[in-house]
């Protein structure tokens, strides 16, 4: 803000007209109408350009042209209700997807102007994740498909299929049903078992994740690019078997670089008194951010958010 001043004072540019214009405008405009308008937060300093007195703004003693007249109305026009709408959005938008902060002051502060700056910014980009949506719709088509399938067909591969569906519709309890059943018609790949012992930590019961996610690792160690042994310290994490937990995670975390280790593996380590190292892998995940391209920045704001509030919680 100090530099933006700064630059105003400096010049008298496209900038300090446009103000000037807005102020003038603004002059005549009603109360509740400066409110939508969002221009109420406009400092005094800004208000000096245009020459007029910031504390006789809005009295019936100033009179205006029927330029400035027209100049108001263009405002009210091009501001009013749309500033609103285009806040409204943004604002919804911000604690749907909790981006950085500061981009809530600028929502709120720079009105109309800060709304569309954040739109460009950081709705258009996420337009690509509109996909998965999409996706979601033919998902539930294709689950309503296997579902009467498997009443007259319950074969192995359309209970896998019915149950990885479930999985990426966040229909955990269904899942691991879907897996158990397949598991009992004698289903023999690792994949059934692994997400089978997902669904179960991820459910919370870590003690039944454990014989799925064991069988799994001890045929192929690093299996899922090292998420199954990860799982399977974090399910011995979460049954107090912390010296198991804590020697699989310093086994993963040498060729992991998963968020999702790295932070179960800083739980771990807080719950055992080792606060620093806690901080230095809950940091790690904060350091990847600046080498990530911008989609996968996305996508591991959930991680990066987590990371901070683990580093908050944890004594320096």
């Amino acid at each position: 803000m100090i530099c933006f001043l700064t630059v105003i004072e400096a010049s008298e540019s496209f900038g300090v007209k446009f103000f000037s214009w807005v102020v003038r405008s603004y002059a005549k405009i009603r109360p509740v109408n400066r409110i939508c308008v969002c221009l109420d937060t406009l400092p005094r300093k800004w208000a000096a350009f245009s020459g007029c007195d910031w504390d006789k703004l809005g009295d019936k003693d100033i009179h205006l042209s029927p330029k400035d007249h027209k100049q108001m109305s263009m405002l009210t026009r091009y501001f009013y209700p749309w500033g609103l709408i285009l806040q409204a959005i943004a604002i919804v938008h911000f604690i749907r997807r909790r981006p950085d902060t500061y981009w809530l002051y600028i929502i709120i502060f720079l009105g109309p102007i800060g709304a569309l700056v954040y739109i460009f910014a950081e709705m258009l980009p996420d337009v690509g994740l509109l996909n998965q949506s999409f996706k979601g719709m033919s998902r539930r088509k294709r689950i309503a498909a296997l579902e009467l399938v498997i009443r007259d067909n319950p074969s192995v591969g359309n209970l896998e299929e019915l149950g990885e569906l479930y999985m990426e519709d966040g229909k955990l309890q269904q899942a691991r049903a879907m897996f158990t059943r397949a598991i009992e018609a004698r289903a023999t790949t690792l994949d059934c078992f692994y997400r089978r012992g997902v669904c179960a930590i991820l459910l919370g019961d870590a003690a039944g994740a454990l014989p799925d996610l064991e069988k799994v690792v001890a045929k192929e160690p690093d299996y899922d690019f090292n998420r199954a042994p990860a799982l399977l310290a974090q399910a011995y994490s979460l049954t107090g078997e912390k010296a198991k937990a804590e020697a699989l995670f310093r086994r993963v975390t040498v060729t992991s670089t998963l968020s999702e280790t790295y932070l179960n593996f800083a739980d771990l380590l807080a719950s055992e008194g080792k606060n620093a190292e806690a901080r230095e892998w809950a940091q790690k995940v904060l350091d990847k951010n600046p080498t990530m391209p911008r989609y996968l920045r996305r996508r591991e704001r959930p991680w990066s958010q987590r990371a901070k509030k683990t580093l908050k919680k944890l004594p320096a």
